[in-house]
């Protein structure tokens, strides 16, 4: 039967290795961060210690065969639904919050091994995932900059707007149009269009998208702008 004292570590390791991914994720700004995976890792923790050792009392039993792997199995399976809660499917085409699911997912990973007594697995794998989510991102967005886009997105009136006004709008600011699509907006009355301008990631930082969207939306036919960032 396992100590009690070895009960607390296993959970407060659980909980510093959870803290550190988390922290990364906190930082930046994604809704699951450091208190969940903590929790997270916590939970899974827990849940590997009853699977192996909560039973100890009734498995030696006459008729009671137990498997200590079937609770632990149901964590890794159960935290797809809290993962899926992290992943953004925006308009077009942008999803966002994938790398957070993973990273939910493994940090279960990691609570099942240190909540099993492997606590260098736990901690290997926490490194590991840290390079992944910290410092493989920069080296990605330079090997794959010019597959990244950013998109405005304008709800405008079908028969007032003119593109060639947004076209200059954009040259103005030195913005180059990759792709335009054009479909009717979901409103009321159907007198509107939906615009989606997709321009490289590089040419509009965040820092003047608001100033290009302001003067876009200054255009007479324009009823909204919304700028998403890939």
């Amino acid at each position: 039967m396992i100590s009690p004292a070895e009960i607390a570590l296993r959970l407060v390791v659980a909980a510093i290795l959870g803290s550190v991914v988390g922290f990364e994720r906190q930082r930046r700004e994604w809704t699951a961060g450091l208190r969940t995976h903590m929790l997270v890792c916590v939970g899974s923790a827990l849940a590997m210690i009853v699977s192996a050792h909560g039973f100890g009392d009734v498995i030696n039993k006459p008729g009671i065969g137990l498997d200590p792997s079937r609770i632990a199995a149901q964590v890794i399976s159960g935290i797809g639904f809290l993962g899926a809660g992290t992943i953004l499917f925006m308009k077009n085409q942008v999803i966002r919050g994938l790398t957070t699911a993973a990273g939910l997912w493994t940090i279960a990973g990691v609570g099942l091994a240190i909540g099993g007594g492997l606590y260098a697995a736990g901690a290997i794998t926490t490194f590991i995932v840290l390079i992944i989510l910290a410092a493989i991102k920069p080296i990605e967005s330079r090997v794959f900059k010019k597959d990244k886009y950013n998109a405005i997105k304008l709800v405008v009136k079908r028969s007032q707007i003119d593109l060639g006004h947004i076209e200059k709008v954009l040259a103005k600011h030195k913005i180059i149009i990759n792709e335009v699509r054009i479909s009717p907006a979901f409103d009321d009355n159907g007198d509107n269009d939906e615009v989606s301008i997709f321009i490289q990631k590089q040419a509009a930082s965040k820092e003047n998208a608001l100033t290009i969207m302001e003067d876009i939306r200054r255009q007479a036919a324009v009823n909204s702008v919304e700028f998403f960032a890939r």
